[in-house]
């Protein structure tokens, strides 16, 4: 008899395949490969080299991502024999372990392929985060899921470098961009992206009362320069200054930062990172490029989460989640009801749950757009 671990990893494996099926329209890739097959077919198609090439590409994915599913299919016909074998004979009960996880494996692959298919869900990430009204406690907070991004990164294998950082006059930061970079950064976190909720016993309270405080996440792709986003000079005002603040240990002290505000939009970036002016410029105009792109993705998926375009206040009933520290401790996304009581995790970059939750919740809103 299969132990109950064994029991729930087959079952788990089971059912998230059969979650990533039931977001994949077969009959609708089978329709769409024969169509492009066909287009293939016509001799004057290959009068437009380019459109050939794209069509080819596209025609190889679909039938990857169909092979894939169907040897995913066998597999697990293969793990459901073994399970039948391995209780009568024990060389294959003990080949059981290495089937599973060749299963889990192939599930994965396939679940963060399913789930990370969008244009730029590869790239690198920007991630900025400023805190709400309420000084010092909305900026100690700040700093709190600036901590939590990065060991989230670490955990992850990403490498984090700053942009650009303002620290708070007493306690954590007025305001912070981190690129995080390694494939799928901006994929995994761009959900992340809205206000985020805390409540806590205030260690800046002499009374200990508790304290409800409010900080913003915005999450959008590194893009390189050749975006094709036109941007007239008289919408930009471009300002120089000091890097400045205390402390020291992520910036370089120079005359050369660079903040660029978008009038239009009132999009403001900011970079300070390196001791060039005009490298500063640059990567603050890719990070403006990014921004605005990032609207025009958001409308054309029909404002579903409206990561970027119209930006809630920073205060009450505009989280996307809670973090409560008194007076019970729970996480909670208010989007897909994920909660955990285990915060001390959370803040220490345990936020996979939530963030696999989010990617499957938006991959259905989409796929019934479609």
């Amino acid at each position: 008899m299969l132990s109950y671990e064994v029991n729930t990893r087959i079952n788990d494996v089971k059912r998230k395949f059969e979650a990533i099926k039931e977001m994949t329209d077969i009959p609708k890739l089978k329709v769409a490969l024969e169509r492009i097959e066909k287009e293939l077919t016509a001799p004057s198609v290959w009068n437009d080299q380019e459109r050939a090439t794209r069509l080819g590409q596209e025609a190889q994915s679909i039938r990857e991502r169909l092979a894939t599913l169907e040897d995913i299919r066998k597999t697990l016909d293969d793990l459901d024999a073994a399970v039948e074998l391995s209780e009568e004979d024990e060389e294959f009960a003990s080949s059981l372990d290495e089937m599973i996880e060749e299963a889990e494996r192939k599930v994965r692959d396939l679940e963060l392929k399913t789930l990370l298919s969008g244009a730029y869900d590869v790239n690198n990430a920007y991630l900025t985060i400023h805190p709400g009204a309420g000084g010092t406690e909305s900026q100690d907070w700040a700093s709190m899921l600036l901590r939590m991004y990065e060991r989230w990164a670490e955990k992850n294998g990403y490498k984090i470098s700053y942009v650009e950082e303002n620290p708070g006059d007493e306690a954590g930061i007025k305001s912070v961009t981190i690129n995080i970079r390694g494939p799928f950064a901006y994929g995994m976190l761009k959900h992340e992206t809205g206000v985020h909720r805390l409540v806590r016993i205030s260690p800046f309270d002499s009374n200990h009362r508790r304290h409800t405080s409010f900080a913003s996440v915005t999450v959008f792709p590194e893009t390189s320069e050749e975006i094709d986003i036109d941007i007239p000079s008289d919408d930009l005002r471009i300002d120089t200054y000091r890097a400045g603040g205390a402390g020291g240990q992520h910036v370089n002290r120079t005359e050369s930062a660079v903040r660029i505000t978008h009038l239009p939009t009132g999009i403001v970036v900011t970079c300070q990172n390196s001791r060039s002016q005009h490298q500063n410029k640059t990567t603050a105009m890719n990070m403006l490029k990014a921004r605005l792109l990032q609207i025009e993705i958001e409308k054309k998926r029909q404002q579903k989460l409206k990561l970027m375009g119209e930006q809630k206040d920073i205060a009450w009933g505009s989280q996307i989640r809670s973090y409560v520290f008194q007076p019970y401790t729970m996480v909670k996304d208010h989007r897909t009801s994920e909660e955990t009581g285990n915060v001390e995790a959370v803040m220490d970059g345990d936020i996979g749950d939530f963030i696999e939750r989010e990617l499957l919740m938006f991959a259905r809103l989409e796929a019934n757009e479609n």
